[in-house]
């Protein structure tokens, strides 16, 4: 239930893994949301409350009547593809959604005279790191169609800022992982390329093993190293982020993560660790676009945002994961 008075967010791509859980993250401080998913990856039991509206955020007829119907007082976008893979095999696909929705949602809602806007990003926009970890002011020169995209849409939120008086966050998140503790949501991909849920989803019994893409990186292992973080945390930031903007504070680029980074063979460890299965695994070749090491230094969101993580550890991650698949399975 909305406060009185509170502002109205719509949360683009609210039915998917990251989406649904920043829907919780305000339903739960009190917003009034509105969701907009064209269902193509997301699931509409994903959406707790709020109006739902389906459709793509690059329709530009369902978003006008969208804004016209509600009152929206900021936008937030999570509708991005994000499949590394997918977008080397299928790089236009990646720009027409990514970026040619992204320009679409833009300039609807800058019609309706919605000026706050809060973009979901990724680290796959710095490419193969200099340094670690990663700080906002690291190039970008990212190595995958995914992480281009990304940053093409970064660039046109500073363009449009710059404009329109946009006011924007862009929130660069590692990767996200973990499960709502507290409500019925967690990570169901298809197909599921993220690490933990396929390490997890041979603990239960849907995988024989887990593929581990790529024994030769120059790396503690040979496997690639990934900051993890917790999906309620990212939401947390975004939530910030909202506020900050609100309360007409200057937005910016905020990374997101843990500044620590784990090998996929010490995930699967520790998968084996808290799920008590043996997990068998199998060295693969390695995914296209891959970088070795990506780490954030996730300062500036401290500091700029008063961000600070619940769900730190990496076992809390997986134990919440868990505790999701193992809910999915009925057990």
């Amino acid at each position: 239930m909305s406060r009185p008075g509170a502002p109205t967010v719509l949360v683009v791509g609210g039915a998917g893994y990251i989406g649904s859980h920043m829907l919780a993250a305000l339903l739960d401080a009190g917003y009034g949301v509105v969701t907009l998913d064209d269902l193509s990856r997301g699931h509409r039991e994903f959406v707790l409350d709020g109006a739902f509206v389906q459709g793509g955020c690059g329709d530009a007829p369902t978003l006008d009547r969208l804004f016209a119907e509600h009152r929206i007082d900021a936008v937030m976008h999570f509708a991005a593809w994000a499949l590394v893979g997918e977008s080397v095999a299928r790089p236009l696909d990646y720009y027409r959604n990514n970026v040619g929705a992204t320009a679409v949602l833009l300039d609807r809602m800058l019609a309706h005279g919605v000026k706050t806007f809060i973009f979901s990003s990724t680290c796959a926009v710095y490419g193969e790191p200099e340094r670690v970890p990663i700080d906002e002011d690291h190039p970008t020169r990212p190595t995958n169609p995914y992480g281009t995209t990304k940053l093409a849409a970064e660039r046109m939120l500073a363009d449009a800022a710059r404009a329109h008086g946009l006011a924007f966050a862009s929130l660069r998140y590692f990767n996200a992982a973990g499960a709502h503790p507290e409500r019925p949501l967690g990570e169901r991909h298809d197909p599921e390329t993220h690490l933990i849920p396929l390490v997890l989803q041979v603990a239960a019994g849907k995988r024989e093993r887990i593929a581990v893409l790529g024994a030769d990186y120059p790396t503690r292992d040979g496997t690639c190293v990934r900051d993890y973080v917790h999906v309620c945390d990212l939401a947390q930031a975004h939530l910030l982020a909202l506020e900050r903007l609100l309360a007409g504070q200057p937005g910016g680029i905020y990374n997101l993560g843990s500044s620590r980074g784990y090998t996929v063979r010490e995930v699967i460890e520790l998968a084996r660790t808290v799920t008590g299965h043996p997990i068998p695994s199998t060295d693969a070749p390695r995914r296209p676009g891959d970088p070795a090491v990506l780490v954030a230094s996730p300062g500036k969101a401290r500091r700029e945002l008063g961000w600070q993580p619940r769900f730190a550890a990496l076992e809390t991650i997986v134990e919440t994961a868990w505790a999701w698949h193992r809910r999915e399975a009925g057990a």
